[in-house]
């Protein structure tokens, strides 16, 4: 046991003194503060501007469109021709100009005509010349009530309800996404990193027969539980400073940007379950890479093979975007379980809704299952292969290996 503890020690010392791994852990943190200290900077010294004012003219060949050519961000000026508008726009006395036809009211159709190269017409430009052609077009027949609900967009406020029927405490908000998401995406960086350190330490160790004479003090179960508990621990220290930073972070940017970011609510359980998987995917790469160090010829060879399991890990984040819209999905549920996918998947959807306790429980039992079944191979299997050089094993001769180990 003393022998496990001092390897776990020299590990761990040995991770968290690479600049990678400082840099990763810290580098969140001091961006979002010095973002937070820019904005605050610049809104200090500078003052707010009015709003520019877009002068858009009109030829109205129908004949009714006269009223409501204040429209707030444009202002709208009539024309008696094409001809006219045409020299206003030359003379730059108005940024463009439209042309109602005759035929508007059957067609839907306006002409719209600017001295500017644009692949398409700017949704705000759209949004108030509609506004303007349905306030003439009702302003006869409809009371301004009416039309003032039929131009404004619908303004849809969800409320939750708990099982008893009351306003639940935890509110759906699009921004409560985004601690969880970034978390997400730090989650999958530093296991890929991890990994890396971990294959990358074990095929130097391998290549210069350093893993020899560490193997002639020390049972190959002690090494490689050791160096298993030390990246886990390393990476328990980088979640606890994220963690501990989140709240800190999001009250300071809260204050300071406002918006929706001052709505944003964490789940009650990120904190536990974000410790928990942190901890545990790190546990299963690092079993993973182990495997691979053990049965591959050089550190090259295993971090390209080390690249599927990667890979795989980054998968929920390829399809956030699915995520948000249908958080519940078998799909996203079987990713939820499966251990590569476990740890980011689960914590993109407590951002998104609310997890069965069930599947949090099956995830964490196939996680923990995963990591000791796994542990469990890798040390016959580094114990079989860890003095072959030169050549990786085949299948056939792994699974002889376990046999025979």
């Amino acid at each position: 046991m003393n022998k496990t503890y001092l390897i776990f020690k020299l590990e761990f010392l040995q991770t968290i003194k690479k600049i990678g791994f400082i840099v990763l852990t810290f580098i969140v943190p001091v961006l979002a503060l010095l973002a937070i200290g820019v904005f605050e900077l610049v809104t200090t010294l500078t003052e707010p501007s009015a709003k520019e004012v877009t002068t858009v003219g009109y030829v109205d060949e129908v004949g009714i469109f006269n009223d409501q050519t204040d429209q707030g961000l444009i202002k709208l000026i009539p024309f008696a021709s094409r001809e006219d508008a045409t020299q206003a726009l030359v003379r730059r006395d108005v940024s463009e100009y439209i042309v109602i036809p005759s035929d508007y009211i059957f067609s839907r159709t306006i002409q719209r005509y600017t001295l500017a190269k644009e692949l398409i017409t700017p949704a705000i430009t759209a949004n108030l010349i509609e506004s303007f052609l349905t306030w003439n077009l009702l302003k006869d027949n409809v009371s301004p009530e009416i039309i003032t609900s039929i131009v404004f967009p619908l303004n849809l406020e969800v409320t939750r309800l708990n099982e008893n029927g009351d306003i639940a405490q935890e509110q759906g908000n699009i921004g409560n996404i985004i601690i969880p998401a970034m978390f997400s995406l730090l989650l999958s960086l530093a296991l890929m990193l991890g990994t890396n350190s971990l294959i990358s330490g074990l095929g130097e160790e391998k290549e210069s027969r350093l893993i020899e004479v560490l193997l002639s003090s020390v049972s190959v179960r002690q090494l490689l539980i050791a160096k298993v508990l030390s990246l886990g621990t390393a990476g328990l220290l980088q979640v606890i400073v994220w963690l501990i930073s989140a709240p800190l972070l999001l009250s300071l940017a809260s204050s300071s940007f406002g918006g929706f970011l001052s709505d944003i609510q964490l789940p009650a359980n990120f904190i536990v379950l974000g410790v928990v998987y942190f901890i545990l995917g790190y546990l299963l790469f690092a079993v993973l890479s182990v495997t691979l160090g053990g049965i591959s010829s050089s550190t090259t060879e295993a971090q390209s093979l080390s690249m599927f399991y990667i890979m795989m890990l980054f998968v929920p984040l390829w399809f956030f975007g699915v995520l948000v819209n249908f958080p519940n999905s078998p799909i996203w549920v079987v990713l939820s379980i499966f251990p590569v996918t476990a740890p980011v998947q689960i914590m993109l959807r407590l951002g998104a809704s609310d997890i069965p306790a069930w599947q949090i429980m099956t995830s964490i039992g196939v996680l923990g299952l995963s990591i000791i079944v796994g542990l469990f191979f890798s040390i016959k299997i580094f114990r079989t292969f860890m003095l072959m050089y030169g050549k990786r094993p085949g299948l056939a001769e792994i699974i002889q290996g376990l046999k025979t180990a």
